[in-house]
């Protein structure tokens, strides 16, 4: 919900929206939605071992053996109680976004390939359908189809919807029209006309006496800077009055982010500005007067990062399905934010006179979309067609040629970047930074990635000073959005490659500077936060200095160099820390087991390829020796927790936790921000690790007090910290394990808790609450609502509770949320990943080959040690190919035009990454009490700069311009 819309409201009125089946209420009447990942439901625990150890993935024989997983594969047939035939649809899209489009011409389909139905914008909004506001206006775009008269705001906007009531027709009049450029017309030139421009920010950091003490001033504490806009130049301010001067909203929401609060903060203080750009000045006086000092060195460079396609393996698709006996909307879509569809859907609908929606049932299947598939706009065009199908679903789904032409693009960065340091010490002083970020004609996650691009910038190190400004741009270009790196990448690649150019000039082993500057322990960010836990960089460092790779490297070059004419051989490093989280981060399910034993699971994770749904359940087995029999997963709709959210600054926080215990600040995670592992799986340690307690632990004495004289365990003093779980059931401090099915037995023979439903929330910082648990008694725990199931033998009065789907919601005692500043301290939650390369140069044609990389990483305790292994492989692919070879032009030659497919868009094969040669190693975790860390964005991001810096290397050339192609190294040698 938009803050315009929110100042409509007392906040009594934000207590009574509420939620409807887990989906923040938006203003209106809206319909109730709901969802589902198919394959959910009971599952054979083949997958997973009597020790806990996977022995391949929870969805793996679906997967190598061809069945239907993902959403791509389902018709309506497939699913029960749709209809067995369906529709199809497809769109036309503007390759011109520099004339008016005035209409479609079909003339080249015939009398017999006309679609049974053809949607233009106005058609669509003569019923009250317009792109959902869900996420703020504009977020999604102006319009769903292009109207008449406009000029598209970006290449490749969809213009009309073409329905086909049968395959044949709707396969022939595809094929027919997806080359013909005479189908859309086009009138007057007006030139492009992009939407304005979405964001500008700048976070100014300058530190206290020591990198411990509180800064001067910083975002954390103080506030950050929004500017505006004259045309595509930022203004800053103070703010004349000017009519033509652009002035963006505030964030419109915080996804990955994290800095909507500063901003606000600056808004409603009007000395913030003034005070951080006075910071500013300080800083740039600063940087001036070294230029000039002997002892300084100043470093200014320009870096350049391209758009690319994600490549997922499932392109963009949505099946509809409208019943107008139920007046109900039914979707299967490839998503990662299941929430986020369903509330978008609903803001769509809510006002449309075409077919009335009270109910919106989602279903999802696995996908790997690589972020791109968080807040697609997709979804919505195969929705619009289905409320015009007389009830028949409609199925829409991309063909590689239009995933390249609509699908969402990893931001192209235009990137100036200085950082100052001093000669003797090599300690950094500044780093100042402009990063430029192009977000295509929609806006989407722009902003949120153009921010985290800012407070990614520092990478590993500490700057006492620091002046990052964020600018996310609008342009005719292919939309932009969430993608693996979320703007990390662009900015720690330039980053590192500076360092490395500083060490050269300063005659400093290159891993030397990094441990000089490295962040420590409690050492603040360019934010003004203190990451969590030890950031455990000069360890990483120190194993990467004394890697054969690194130490060898001079004399293995001398030696390759001179039997290999024409080839130069070179190492290069690369140290980077990624964020996992995004300030925001909740996590629900449901976890009870049945008197035989039976366990099941149903859970807010969605898998996106990343093997979360695995992961939860073994996090399950670590706690109670036992993996989920019945699991359902990107589940919305949780009954057990009735409850709702609403945004809350400090003061209605504060109001909201104190007097309404259903109300959280967001109920659904997005599968996004690498946040599964930790963030979701969080609650999923969590609800187990309450079963254990609770339960498991009570019936497990109660066994072993059986006989005379207080059974085999009263002779020791057993406490619960002497509990493991082993290969057969619970046990330890030297009693008898016991399965988990004769603990359960137990356990509702004396009606223990043996269901409970829990929600956490984390803003760098968990929430806490404290509930009075019957039978348990006042406890404070790490969660924010909670539910409870009781067993067949407890008493009446427990029974009796149990009046919320079946469950006891436990109405919190008292709430403690982070404040609600905490999102304005970026990151505390990371990982570090380090990447030495090898690679060889061929001064001819300018080729690079990868001979060898090895990987170092945190992962903190891996769940699933397999997992972590696969996404670093993957990820270090997608980065090799970001660094070498993917690129796609921005405007029209580029894939808006609809002509791009994989014969012109060259990806990496196992022969370009090394793929026989590569190897890791895994910083073992502190003590067996450290927690997993998200990773999966990380895997790809050292190695882009490694392999610059390896380049310079071999051929003494350094490389700021993403990728480095063989012509760039060709020129470059001349």
């Amino acid at each position: 919900m938009s803050r315009s819309n929110q100042n409509s409201f007392s906040r009594r009125d934000f207590i009574k929206l509420g939620t409807a089946g887990g989906i923040t209420l938006l203003l209106g009447r809206l319909p109730t939605a709901q969802a589902l990942e198919v394959n959910s439901g009971p599952s054979t625990t083949e997958w997973i071992g009597r020790n806990g150890k996977p022995k391949f993935r929870w969805d793996a024989i679906r997967k190598v053996t061809g069945q239907k997983n993902f959403s791509f594969d389902y018709r309506s047939w497939d699913l029960p109680g749709w209809p067995k035939e369906q529709g199809y649809a497809f769109m036309l899209k503007a390759s011109d976004a520099e004339h008016r489009f005035e209409g479609i011409d079909l003339s080249v389909l015939g009398d017999t390939l006309q679609p049974d139905t053809l949607l233009m914008q106005k058609d669509l909004a003569s019923k009250g359908l317009e792109a959902p506001t869900s996420m703020g206006s504009g977020f999604y775009g102006k319009h769903i189809l292009l109207p008449v008269g406009e000029t598209a705001p970006l290449l490749g906007h969809p213009v009309a919807i073409l329905f086909y009531k049968d395959f044949d027709r709707f396969e022939q009049a595809k094929r027919k029209l997806s080359f013909e450029k005479n189908a859309v017309k086009y009138g007057e030139f007006t030139g492009p006309k992009p939407p304005a421009n979405y964001g500008a920010g700048r976070f100014v950091r300058i530190g206290g006496k020591s990198p411990y003490d509180p800064p001067l001033f910083a975002p954390f504490q103080n506030g950050s800077i929004k500017g505006g806009f004259h045309g595509n130049e930022v203004i800053w301010p103070p703010f004349e009055p000017d009519p033509e001067l652009f002035i963006p909203e505030v964030i419109k929401r915080k996804r990955g982010s994290g800095f909507e609060d500063s901003l606000h903060a600056s808004t409603l203080d009007p000395s913030i500005p003034a005070q951080a750009m006075d910071a500013a000045m300080v800083i740039a006086d600063e940087i001036e007067k070294a230029r000039s000092n002997p002892d300084k060195i100043v470093l200014e460079r320009h870096g350049f990062s391209q758009s690319i396609d994600p490549c997922a393996m499932e392109p963009d698709n949505c099946t509809a399905w409208y019943d107008a006996s139920t007046r109900s909307l039914h979707i299967i879509t490839a998503t990662q934010s299941p929430a986020g569809v369903a509330s978008a859907a609903a803001a769509m609908v809510k006002d449309n006179t075409q077919a009335p929606v009270e109910r919106i049932i989602l279903l999802t299947g696995s996908t790997v979309g690589y972020g791109s598939k968080d807040y697609s706009v997709f979804p919505y065009y195969a929705i619009a067609a289905c409320l015009y199908s007389a009830g028949m679903p409609v199925r829409v789904a991309n063909n590689r040629y239009e995933q390249f032409q609509l699908g969402m693009k990893r931001h192209s960065f235009d990137m100036n970047v200085t950082i100052t340091a001093d000669r003797k010490t090599g300690k950094f002083d500044i780093l100042k930074g402009l990063y430029t970020c192009n977000g295509g004609g929609r806006e989407n996650l722009s902003v949120a990635v153009s921010h985290v691009g800012a407070r990614g910038a520092q990478s590993i190190y500490y700057f006492p000073k620091s002046d990052l400004a964020t600018v996310a741009m609008a342009s005719r270009a292919v939309e932009a959005g969430s993608m693996r790196g979320f703007g990390s990448l662009q900015t720690m690649s330039i980053t590192e490659i500076m360092v490395d150019e500083i060490a050269n000039e300063l005659k400093i082993d290159p891993i030397e500077l990094r441990r000089r500057n490295a962040l420590l322990e409690g050492v603040q960010n360019t934010q003004g936060g203190v990451q969590a836990g030890d950031p455990r960089l000069l360890e990483m460092l120190d194993l990467a200095a004394k890697h054969p790779l690194w130490t060898n490297r001079d004399k293995t070059k001398a030696e390759f160099d001179a039997a290999n004419p024409g080839k130069r051989y070179g190492v290069g490093f690369a140290q980077v820390q990624q964020v996992y989280g995004s300030s925001g981060d909740p996590s629900i399910l449901v976890l009870e087991f049945d008197s035989n034993g039976k366990l099941s699971m149903r859970h807010c994770a969605q898998e996106i390829g990343t093997g979360a749904t695995t992961a939860q359940q073994v996090m399950v087995w670590q706690a109670l020796g036992k993996a989920p029999d019945d699991v359902e997963f990107g589940v919305t709709e949780f009954p057990e927790l009735p409850l709702k959210s609403a945004w809350a600054d400090q003061k209605l926080q504060d109001e909201f936790s104190k007097n309404d215990p259903y109300w959280v600040p967001s109920i659904i995670p997005d599968m996004s921000s690498s946040a599964s592992v930790y963030y979701i799986g969080f609650a999923t340690r969590q609800a187990a690790r309450f079963l254990l307690e609770f339960t498991l632990w009570p019936a497990a004495r109660a066994i072993w007090s059986q006989g005379a004289g207080g059974g085999p365990i009263s002779s020791f003093n057993v406490e619960f910290s002497d509990l493991r779980i082993g290969p057969d059931g619970l046990g330890g401090g030297g009693m008898k394990p016991i399965p988990f099915e004769v603990l359960a037995r137990k356990a509702h023979e004396m009606g223990l808790i043996t269901g409970v439903a829990v929600h956490t929330f984390s803003r760098w910082e968990w929430a806490r609450a404290e509930f009075d648990i019957p039978g348990v008694g006042v406890r404070n725990l790490p969660i924010d609502a909670l539910a409870l199931r009781y067993g067949d033998g407890a008493p009446e009065p427990l029974k009796k509770r149990m009046t919320t789907a079946g469950y006891d919601f436990i109405k919190r005692i008292s709430a403690t949320y982070p404040p609600a500043k905490r999102s304005s301290a970026g990151p505390t939650t990371y990982t570090p990943a380090a990447c030495l390369v090898e690679l060889n140069v061929n001064t001819f044609d300018g080729r690079v080959q990868i001979m060898r990389h090895h990987s170092l990483m945190d992962p903190g305790t891996m769940i699933v040690p397999e997992l972590v292994s696969g996404q670093l492989q993957g990820g270090t692919a997608m980065g090799i190919g970001h660094a070498l070879m993917e690129e796609l032009p921005l405007y029209e030659d580029g894939p808006g035009n609809g002509t791009w497919n994989f014969n012109r868009y060259t990806l990496p094969r196992a022969k370009d990454v090394a793929v026989w040669t590569q190897t890791a190693d895994y910083l073992p975790p502190l003590s067996e009490t450290s927690p997993p860390k998200g990773l999966a964005e990380l895997g790809m991001i050292p190695i882009v700069a490694a392999i610059s810096n390896a380049i310079t290397h071999a051929i003494d050339k350094r490389f700021y311009e993403f990728p480095i192609t063989p012509d760039k190294i060709k020129e470059a040698l001349v």
